[in-house]
């Protein structure tokens, strides 16, 4: 019994901590304020939630709740809830089936015989590499090609699928193509019916190709709170409000990592459906993260053990110190909830 209060106390000591006091005195945890006077006019905004609820929130250089904001690759992890949603619904029947099952147009490009699992983890085998200007799928080629899916379906098979990771946008592309023709509709509509509408997401805006589809890599612009609700799913294991969203056998799929990536990328160690994981440690304690993560800094960090989501949005697009900015973000938020809570 005594137990059971001790733990009631302290729980609610960490809800009234986080929840912070009255203005004027600082927000939770009073460290973000110190992203106030950051050098660089860059930085969107911060919403932390734990347990389903927002426990601290702040905006910067004049972002707002609801502003609109272009998170870039984050769109790529949401995409990835389409597989799942369209694996939901028996539109897809198995990631190790081969795209060309669902788009037979495919059949003609490098990638119509690659599984959908290599796809969703940058194993695709296609000569795409974002991280070299000469690679023949960059993602500057592809949203140059005056038509996206001739483009793809030319580029050429560089390794063995399966057997190199290469971050590439071409490779999140196919993907979003395969949800449509295995949908049978508009990536965008699916993505308002199976995702957006059951989490009361009602304002986004989301680039499109020249061919005019939806980018499946990204250019997904949300507000923050809407991002926090995204990341809040991912937590819960693909429950929001008490409703099944997304199959709860998906999320631990997507978030489960597949490749190691320690060696190629600072900020994560391994990779899954086009969720990042890393663990952190601070002190004696060792957290894993999983992430989406997009060009600027732009972050849904969900951390299991403490029931926690953590986004960053922010401008720093093609600047190194936008990644950096958010770990340090990130690790504030972590260090400053209370060693033992969480599971």
């Amino acid at each position: 019994m005594k137990r059971s209060l001790c733990v009631a106390l302290l729980m609610a000591a960490v809800r009234l901590a986080l929840a912070g006091p009255a203005e004027p005195a600082p927000p939770w945890p009073p460290q973000l304020a110190a992203w106030d006077h950051d050098p660089h006019a860059d930085l969107g905004a911060v919403v932390v939630m734990q347990g389903g609820r927002i426990v601290a929130q702040r905006y910067f250089n004049g972002e707002q709740p609801d502003t609109l904001h272009d998170v870039r690759s984050v769109g790529k992890s949401i995409t990835s809830l389409l597989v799942g949603a369209a694996v939901d619904r028996g539109r897809i029947a198995c990631v190790c089936d081969p795209v060309q099952r669902y788009w037979p147009a495919a059949r003609t490009g490098a990638f119509g015989d690659v599984a959908i699992e290599d796809i969703l983890t940058m194993r695709s085998g296609l000569a795409a590499d974002d991280d070299d200007p000469d690679s023949l799928g960059h993602e500057d080629k592809l949203d140059a090609a005056p038509d996206t899916v001739a483009f793809m379906l030319a580029v050429p098979r560089a390794n063995v699928p399966g057997s190199v990771y290469r971050y590439n946008s071409m490779t999140a592309h196919v993907a979003g193509l395969l949800v449509e023709n295995a949908a049978g509709t508009d990536l965008e509509q699916f993505a308002r019916e199976v995702l957006f509408a059951p989490l009361g997401i009602r304002h986004w805006s989301w680039g499109r190709d020249a061919s005019g589809h939806a980018k499946g890599e990204g250019n997904l612009a949300l507000g923050a709170r809407d991002l926090a609700k995204i990341g809040e799913l991912v937590r819960a294991g693909g429950r929001f409000d008490g409703r099944r969203v997304i199959g709860a056998a998906w999320i631990d799929q997507s978030l489960r990592p597949r490749v190691d990536i320690a060696e190629v990328d600072r900020y994560a160690d391994g990779y899954g459906f086009f969720w990042y994981s890393k663990v952190q440690r601070l002190g004696d304690r060792a957290l894993t993260v999983h992430f989406a993560s997009g060009n600027g800094g732009n972050k849904i960090y969900v951390v299991p053990s403490l029931d926690l989501v953590v986004v960053v949005t922010s401008s720093a697009y093609g600047k190194g110190y936008g990644q950096r900015r958010s770990e340090e973000i990130l690790r504030t938020v972590l260090a400053a909830v209370p060693a033992g809570v969480g599971r």
